[in-house]
Parts: C-alpha cells; structure tokens; sequence
C-alpha cells in the first residue's frame, strides 16, 4: 500500500515533492524552520536525493512548533508564499540554512535574493495567504501523533532519528534492500 493510500490524511497534489515523483520509495518530512534538528536534518535528506534521487520521492509538510519557535509558523507562511511563484525548494534550503533569521525583514530579503515578485511576497505575507494550509499540514501531523520534529516517514513507516539522523539513511537502504 502506498503511503498516499496510508497515512491517515493522506497526501495531495498540491505537494512540496521532489526526486523521482513516480518512485515506489516516499520519504515525508514533518519539518519546523525554526528546529535546530531540522536544520541539521536538511543536508541529509538533500544528500538521500543525490545519492537514491532515482529512487525516492521526498516530500516536506510543515510542523511548526509556535510555541517554541515564535518564527516557525511565519517561515512556514514564506515558504509557501515562494511556492507560489515556483520557488519551494529554493526557499526552503535558504530558511533551513538561516534559521536564526526568520524575522519579516529577513524572510522578505529572502524573497529578494530569490528574485520573487516581492510585492507579491509581501502582500501574501501581510494577508496570511498561506496560513491556512500550514496549519492543515500540522493537524495533519498532530492527527498522526507527533509530537516534534524533525518526524520522517518512510512508506508508512514512522522513522525514529531521536538517537540519530543516521537512522533515516539506514532505513532508505534498508528499504531499498542495501543493507
């Protein structure tokens, strides 16, 4: 069974996914912008796709932890602001290398960095375009029964990286039957 058939609220077209979109291996992220793990999670899951791109679909849904990270849910609004105009992954590589700087100013430098339309940018920021959608992704998560991030699933399967990132590319080659 496929994880979009599987985890509970599913997965839809509207996606943040990148990699082999048609492979049989789909590794989803919970990720906070603001996470201090996340961050360090992101330049593994940026060498899974180098290394097994041809085989594995990746997928990142947000998680922000408000409550902890002020910043997170603001940065996760940005992302999806930039997604807008063709920019996901661009934005979330710059968040995930600057997760200190997630302040307005910053998230709309950001912006301009990205040559968006910063007028664009701004205006979805200040209206909250995009707030409703994060906040879906999270219940999605909470529904799921996580509790932090970074949270990786690999189809299906919840993959536990609290003692250690290495654990998830364990788990792809394991899955890939590397091991």
């Amino acid at each position: 069974m496929s994880i979009l058939a599987s985890i509970a609220t599913g997965l839809s077209a509207r996606e943040h996914e990148t990699g082999n979109l048609e492979a049989k291996l789909t590794l989803v992220e919970y990720g906070d912008f603001e996470c201090p793990r996340c961050a360090q999670a992101e330049p593994l899951t940026r060498h899974l796709l180098d290394t097994y791109g041809d085989r594995l679909r990746f997928v990142f849904r947000h998680f922000p932890d408000s409550a902890a990270h002020p910043h997170a849910e603001l940065a996760a609004e940005a992302a999806e602001a930039a997604a807008a105009q063709g920019k996901f992954w661009p934005m979330h590589a710059k968040l995930f290398r600057l997760p200190q700087h997630l302040e307005q100013d910053a998230l709309t430098r950001y912006a301009e960095e990205l040559e968006l339309d910063t007028l664009r940018f701004v205006g979805d920021m200040r209206d909250h375009v995009y707030v409703q959608r994060v906040r879906e992704h999270h219940a999605a998560g909470v529904r799921l029964g996580l509790r932090g991030t970074p949270s990786f699933f690999l189809n299906d399967t919840p993959v536990d990286v609290s003692f250690g990132l290495e654990k998830l590319e364990q788990a792809v080659r394991a899955a890939l039957g590397e091991q």
